[in-house]
């Protein structure tokens, strides 16, 4: 079967063979069907509840084939401060835009645990393909904080360079990142690199067409992608409900012959346990995973959107109480992994990076309007020479009326 031009398949390894097999294999060491490898487990995993308790193992959701260890201390206390680094920039962000220095930002407070935990669980050569909403998961992945927020002020496409970090840019164009995170997943298997993607989206865009059409790919080529869902209950403001009755979004993986997992989304621990673990069976040859991250946005969609018109606020307050920053220090401070000293030194170092991004987003930046034409094509077409040469010979004209009239005066 014929990939294209330059890469063809053997006879013996056609997709409708070599994905099954692979599966039965990664099915073989945890002892269990491949239906229960599939299917998530019949209880969201969640090892730390809203109060900041680690919940007894037997309470963790967990099941055969579905078994998590808490993560090192190490990382739980990077996770912390990526944690509270990520709190402090939403609500910075949020103040820029009031004050008129970004243009919009979607905003990610109450979701911060996925963000962190999608970026700490890849290694440095792993790639993460983000939607617009996921600013604080690419600076956790090691972008500048003024880079990351450039796109929302308008300045550029993006400002930073993807291939440098592995990261592809804020896609608002809803689930178009799924196929090009599964495209660079079989490049990458072509290529033989050791390369596992993951690839970041909300709940309305299982609705996409897209979607389906990256799970099929990735399942069908065996892919090493783990599609991450942050099920934040709505698509703006269509409700979860009105967009799918399935027992769950991670139900939704076993159609396209995948595993699929549910987490607590305010959970970071359990987050990371469970990320960890599918980055870890994507990299050696289990094929795509889908992981379900039950959260909630406790923001507004963006600062145009009026929340009040479809939500109430004794539901913002229900989830309130399930933060994920509160809950975190929480279990940290309780176990002795962190004192006031420390907490201290973490918040500090947050309000150094929100007045990072004042200094840097306070910057007035250059305009160049023929940029408008010279990255639409590789070369120019004659229409947008034309194009360009007639808003030069604008602004000359203007220019020059401008220093006449400054002449006069």
């Amino acid at each position: 079967m014929t990939i294209s031009a330059d890469h063809t398949v053997p006879d013996t390894a056609s997709p409708q063979e070599a994905p099954e097999n692979a599966l039965n294999e990664a099915v073989k060491k945890f002892g269990i069907t491949v239906e229960d490898y599939m299917l998530p487990a019949r209880h969201q995993i969640q090892m730390v509840d809203p109060d900041g308790r680690l919940k007894p193992e037997g309470e963790q959701g967990t099941q055969p084939g579905h078994e998590y260890p808490v993560p090192g201390d190490k990382e739980l206390l990077e996770a912390y401060e990526r944690l509270v680094v990520g709190r402090r920039v939403n609500d910075q962000n949020s103040a820029l835009v009031r004050q008129g220095r970004m243009a919009v930002y979607p905003s990610s407070h109450g979701q911060e645990a996925c963000q962190v935990a999608a970026a700490l669980c890849l290694s440095a050569g792993d790639w993460m393909f983000p939607t617009y909403r996921d600013a604080v998961a690419v600076m956790t992945r090691g972008v500048d904080p003024v880079q990351v927020m450039t796109i929302f002020r308008g300045d550029w496409h993006g400002g930073y360079d993807p291939l440098k970090y592995k990261v592809g840019i804020q896609c608002t164009p809803l689930t178009t990142q799924l196929l090009h995170a599964v495209g660079v997943a079989h490049a990458a298997k072509l290529r033989g690199e050791d390369t596992v993607v993951l690839a970041m989206c909300g709940d309305g865009a299982t609705s996409e067409g897209d979607f389906h059409e990256a799970l099929n790919f990735a399942a069908v080529f065996h892919l090493p992608v783990i599609f991450f869902v942050q099920n934040n209950k709505y698509a703006i403001s269509v409700p979860l409900a009105h967009q799918s009755v399935a027992p769950s979004l991670a139900h939704k993986a076993v159609g396209y012959g995948m595993a699929g997992e549910r987490v607590d989304g305010n959970d970071v621990v359990a987050l990371l346990a469970v990320l960890d673990r599918a980055v870890k069976l994507a990299r050696e040859g289990s094929g795509p995973l889908l992981v379900e991250a039950n959260t909630y946005r406790m923001q507004a969609h963006t600062n145009a959107d009026d929340d009040t018109r479809y939500r109430e606020n004794s539901e913002v307050a229900e989830w309130r109480a399930k933060d994920p920053v509160n809950r975190m220090r929480t279990y940290l401070t309780d176990r002795g992994l962190l004192d006031d000293d420390g907490d201290a030194r973490i918040r500090e170092h947050a309000e150094a990076v929100a007045a990072q991004l004042r200094e840097g987003l306070s910057e007035d930046v250059p305009v160049d309007p023929q940029e408008l034409f010279r990255h639409v094509f590789d070369r120019q077409t004659p229409q947008l020479k034309e194009q360009s040469a007639m808003l030069a010979d604008e602004l000359a004209r203007d220019a020059a009326a401008t220093d006449s009239k400054e002449a006069g005066k």
